[in-house]
């Protein structure tokens, strides 16, 4: 009998840092173990070697922010039997939605000696803004472990186990005292998804939202108990704008107290 075929993966990168990518990369013994079972066909961050479509699974880092990324995205898409985004840029546009509340021309103007040469689009959008995701994978950066079980899950057919709760119950299973209570400190912990172990808080620091919002958040009753205690609306716009910005749920707040 013939061998075989090991299903191909592919890694694509859009407008990003490449973040998302280093933590595939930094997975180590586990991406030996998920290289034994795959075919990495596509993955310039980490080789040169190159193999053609289709691909089996495509996994996508970075937003859509110029014209040439929104017609490659398709391309990818149409190479892509199963299609998933990692990271706050693919998910949620990025850091770099931040211009989405803006006019880009002042910041192209602004930055660039001539800005006739400069194509882009007027905001930063996620991949699902475009084409059909099949499953998005939250965090600035991934965590290595979901995302190696993300893999593992859609190669063996089945769902993958990722949390939907907030990092509140990440800090309760360390056994971090609440920030919130005993210290103070703006934390976003309650209303963002689980998925750093609560890093942040374990060095007494908020949470900063990093992994998105949580499933079905009250981002509003978190803003009020801010402002009962002191908390400046242009405080609040700056704690939701943050990586996830223009997720729907923390842009919706942002916007609320946007004077």
């Amino acid at each position: 009998m013939p061998p075989k075929r090991k299903p191909k993966l592919a890694v694509w990168k859009f407008s990003s840092c490449d973040g998302c990518q280093l933590s595939l990369l930094d997975c180590e013994d586990e991406l030996l173990a998920v290289a034994s079972h795959v075919e990495i066909a596509y993955f310039l961050e980490a080789t040169r070697a190159v193999t053609k479509g289709p691909y089996d699974i495509s996994l996508v880092e970075g937003s859509i922010t110029t014209p040439h990324d929104a017609e490659r995205i398709h391309q990818v898409r149409r190479q892509s039997r199963t299609l998933i985004t990692i990271g706050a840029c693919a998910t949620a546009g990025g850091i770099q939605a931040l211009r989405n509340f803006r006019d880009v021309r002042q910041f192209i103007s602004a930055v660039y000696a001539n800005p006739k040469y400069i194509e882009t689009l007027n905001k930063s959008t996620p991949i699902a803004d475009h084409v059909f995701v099949d499953f998005e994978l939250r965090g600035c950066p991934v965590s290595k472990y979901q995302l190696v079980e993300v893999v593992n899950a859609f190669l063996n057919g089945r769902k993958p186990n990722t949390p939907s709760y907030a990092v509140c119950v990440e800090c309760k299973r360390r056994g971090i005292t609440c920030g919130l209570v005993a210290h103070g400190p703006t934390c976003l912990g309650p209303v963002t998804q689980a998925g750093c172990n609560a890093l942040c808080p374990s060095y007494h620091r908020g949470c900063f939202g990093c992994f998105g919002p949580k499933e079905t958040p009250n981002t509003s009753s978190l803003a009020g108990s801010w402002i009962g205690l002191g908390v400046r609306e242009d405080e609040l716009v700056r704690l939701f704008r943050g990586f996830n910005a223009y997720a729907e749920a923390f842009r919706k707040e942002s916007e609320a107290h946007e004077k």
